[in-house]
């Protein structure tokens, strides 16, 4: 019996491997896509002096018709002028270009609502000034009827310019921030692998469906439920763990029983994958939209970092959350039960352990943890049908990383890996911090075959 699992865990974690090194070639399609950046929603009302600009502004008071606009000055407060918007659709095509005023201000009309990619041209900025994030020069954002859309651009010291050890705390922080992010998405893809060696391609889907929730109880009146973010996120995360009941129950306690293998299974969470990414896609859309909550802040200085309150708040739920999920793991009964039915499966059923119970709210919970892992991490870039996918991967390397099947491994190689993913930006091409990440991952398990935190075993 025990050779049994222990083989069933080999073809696990070699199906695994393959998918890696499939999703590693892939990758790169991904990781070319530009950056996503918050927008605002904030009025603003400066007279322009330019005749274009004032006459955009004109025609959007007087027939309500929807525009982008917003004001662009320096770290000093000093408008910046001559700097050039262009906005266009999401397929690519010219709505109008418009240059800052004498004030920083700017306004283009758009002829109707819907998604567009606003874009501010670098070359234009004054010497010495340079954007904060130079990824976040196109915003992908949407205008619904009427909208007067201020959008914001952060313009200051840049990389370049700021010191290697402000850059290196910033990272830091960043790389922390990441990780705690893919820890709380993968304990329940690695719970889920320990207690019943399934490999879920879908994880990360659903991850993008608690998101996704969460963006339409948060969207106003007429979109959706206008519930404050916070309100909206709770239910978000109930509605994804009852979500992760739903698929337990309907599909793989059945499957579990009919005896169905491992690698069918796996190609079945494929399956699901596909199918939860076009139900997502179908239903939010192809762009990439913000929160309406808590989207512009002003950051606090707290020595070389700066960091908003936004910022400050995730790190401080998705840590409270991993502590409490530790908790629970360690003291209470039910975690027992869990970490003993991870451990060994059958010995804990022989024990008294109503496995099939066990194995349930282990779903449950995993995907309740997966929706908040997509909502907080929504917050800090945008909500898309595609971010699940862009997580998962390294949700796998995290999980792989610190031992396959405990959650202890995964929030340790999850920290890992958002940590080696930030700080590699140091040093090379925000492009390859994707791959720097597998470099890691690749070379420890070189040394360490079962991981961080896993333990060896002998098979055979």
């Amino acid at each position: 019996m025990v050779r049994r699992r222990l083989r069933a865990r080999t073809s696990a974690l070699r199906a695994v491997t393959l998918a890696l090194m499939t999703a590693a070639l892939l990758a790169p399609t991904f990781l070319a896509a530009p950056a996503l950046a918050a927008t605002g929603v904030l009025a603003q009302d400066e007279d322009a002096e330019t005749d274009d600009t004032e006459g955009a502004q004109d025609d959007a008071e007087d027939d309500g018709s929807e525009q982008f606009q917003g004001t662009l000055t320096d770290g000093e407060d000093q408008p910046l002028v001559g700097v050039l918007i262009t906005v266009e659709t999401a397929d690519g095509e010219l709505i109008g270009q418009v240059e800052t005023d004498e004030e920083g201000n700017w306004a283009q009309p758009v002829p109707e609502p819907g998604d567009y990619v606003v874009s501010l041209d670098q070359a234009t900025l004054p010497d010495g000034v340079e954007l904060r994030d130079p990824e976040r020069a196109s915003l992908e954002t949407n205008v619904r009827t009427g909208q007067q859309r201020t959008l914001l651009f952060p313009v200051g010291e840049g990389a370049a310019v700021a010191g290697f050890t402000d850059r290196l705390v910033t990272q830091t922080f960043n790389g922390l921030k990441f990780g705690v992010i893919i820890a709380i998405a993968a304990i329940g893809l690695s719970l889920i692998f320990g207690t019943t060696g399934l490999v879920n391609f879908s994880h990360g889907e659903l991850v993008t469906t608690g998101a996704v929730i969460a963006w339409f109880l948060n969207a106003p009146s007429g979109t959706g439920a206008g519930i404050q973010l916070i309100g909206a996120a709770a239910i978000a995360v109930l509605l994804s763990a009852m979500i992760g009941g739903v698929i337990d129950r309907g599909l793989w306690q059945p499957l579990r029983k009919r005896r169905t293998g491992l690698i069918q299974m796996l190609v079945i969470t494929i399956g699901l994958m596909l199918l939860l990414r076009n139900v997502n896609q179908l239903v939010f859309g192809s762009s990439s939209r913000p929160y309406f909550d808590y989207a512009i802040q002003q950051p606090l200085v707290l020595g070389p970092l700066q960091i908003t309150p936004r910022d400050l708040g995730v790190l401080a739920v998705a840590v409270i959350v991993l502590v409490a999920v530790a908790t629970m793991l360690q003291r209470t009964r039910l975690g027992k039960a869990m970490r003993a039915v991870s451990d060994n499966r059958d010995l804990a059923e022989s024990s008294g352990i109503n496995v099939t119970r066990v194995i349930l709210v282990i779903w449950i919970m995993g995907t309740g943890l997966a929706g908040l892992g997509g909502i907080l991490n929504g917050m800090v870039e945008n909500v898309s049908f595609i971010m699940g996918f862009r997580l998962l991967l390294l949700m796998f390397a995290g999980v792989i990383l610190g031992g396959l099947g405990t959650a202890y491994g995964a929030m340790f190689g999850s920290l890992v890996v958002g940590l080696v993913t930030e700080l590699s930006t140091l040093f090379f091409s925000t492009e390859l911090k994707l791959v720097w990440a597998l470099f890691v991952l690749i070379i420890i398990l070189l040394v360490r075959p079962q991981g961080l935190l896993g333990r060896a075993e002998r098979i055979g």
